[in-house]
């Protein structure tokens, strides 16, 4: 039995009710959250309900801490928006759209150098909820249930420039992202216009995605156009890729729905343009950390920072913590914005926390992963107080109540 609606097996249906059930406290809190969208983390878990139930969880926190509900009416970066490559055009025989990665003229370091990785992110998760709204229209216009996505990748002009470790970590990030948070959404992935480098730049990157995932990829060789026409018709494929669609001005690759990106002006790199005064320094040693505490003192304040490093990556984390007048290690704290490494030598750091709650908020910098580097690090923070867009945020978390 594949494990989709309509070919369950008794022990897989048995599944799907029992998950359903341990589930319903935070279902409300989810998108459409009909036997279709429960069987994809239960398949993503190979039916384990317990796991399938820890993936879930796992994901409502990152939707509340991503804020994911209104990440549609934000706006990347202008130079996110010109310059990173990829796009949504058209559909496959079975109505599901077709994401498109175009590899070559990707300038990583360029965009690396000119906006945070937790905006590069953003913006990929952006483009994830893109497609999970497109498959939702397809669903209604088709009549019939659309889940899944096809990608292509277009891997002509793959270099070494790509495998620039920064670019391939920040890369790895967000396909861990994808395999935790949009389980089985993908029906193909097509890799097209292979160079003998991709062998090295897949071994790369493989070993972030699921065994299933894996066996959704095909490489194709010098037929792919005609591979491609298998799956696609020639009206919803690109001129460029085989196929009979173009741009309204007749252009053949589709340009305005598909960005190709390009080599990024130096005038967009932040380490050339921002010059930052930060109001503190500190060095931390090799293996070690350093916490800052601010107490706030009731809900709806906003932590605001801004944070570089000299030389080399450094973590960073936010906790609350669980007894007052005594420093406490990270595990002894309550988690409240997770520890995560940033290249904030190579491009300033920024965040906000609306505060839920009120208490001792810790922000750690964490160079413990370091065993023969120190790292200088300048920082600043403020507490904010709440504004009307703080209190309606609290307000619509406090909406969210379980059933």
């Amino acid at each position: 039995m594949s494990g989709r609606v309509g070919d369950l097996s008794p022990k897989q249906k048995e599944a799907l009710a029992k998950f359903r059930e341990n589930v319903q406290d935070v279902l409300p809190s989810l998108p459409n959250p009909d036997d279709y969208y429960l069987l994809r983390w239960l398949r993503a878990r190979s039916f384990d309900v317990q796991k399938s139930e820890a993936m879930l969880r796992k994901h409502v926190e990152f939707r509340k801490q991503k804020d994911i509900e209104h990440i549609m009416s934000w706006q990347p970066p202008e130079v996110v928006q010109l310059y990173l490559s990829g796009g949504l055009c058209g559909y496959d025989k079975e109505g599901s759209p077709i994401w498109y990665d175009i590899i070559g003229p990707l300038d990583a370091r360029g965009l690396l150098l000119s906006a945070s990785k937790q905006d590069l992110l953003k913006t990929k998760m952006r483009d994830c909820e893109l497609l999970v709204q497109e498959c939702n229209r397809q669903s209604e216009k088709m009549g019939k249930k659309v889940d899944s996505i096809t990608m292509i990748y277009d891997c002509e002009g793959l270099g070494l420039k790509h495998l620039w470790k920064p670019a391939v970590e920040t890369y790895g990030e967000f396909l861990c992202l994808v395999e935790d948070n949009y389980p089985e959404t993908l029906k193909h992935l097509f890799i097209i216009k292979a160079p003998k480098l991709f062998p090295v730049a897949f071994n790369l990157v493989k070993h972030f995605l699921s065994e299933d995932t894996r066996k959704k990829i095909m490489v194709l060789g010098a037929n792919w156009k005609e591979v491609l026409l298998k799956y696609i018709s020639p009206d919803q494929l690109p001129v460029e890729y085989g196929g009979t669609m173009t741009d309204p001005d007749g252009n053949p690759k589709c340009k305005s729905k598909i960005n190709y990106g390009g080599d990024i002006p130096k005038k967009y790199y932040m380490r050339d343009q921002v010059k930052q005064q930060y109001e503190h320094s500190v060095q931390i040693s090799r293996g070690s950390s350093h916490q800052v505490e601010y107490e706030i003192l009731f809900p709806g304040c906003v932590l605001r920072w801004q944070f570089m490093s000299e030389g080399s990556d450094i973590g960073f984390g936010i906790f609350l913590k669980t007894k007052v007048g005594e420093r406490q290690k990270a595990g002894e704290m309550t988690e409240v914005l997770p520890n995560q490494r940033y290249n904030a030598h190579l491009v300033p750091e920024d965040g906000t926390l609306t505060c839920n709650n009120p208490g001792i908020y810790v922000l750690r910098f964490d160079n413990t992963y370091s065993f023969i580097h120190a790292k200088k690090v300048n920082f600043t923070v403020e507490v904010l107080l709440p504004d009307k867009a703080s209190e309606e945020k609290i307000k619509q978390l406090g909406e969210v109540t379980p059933k």
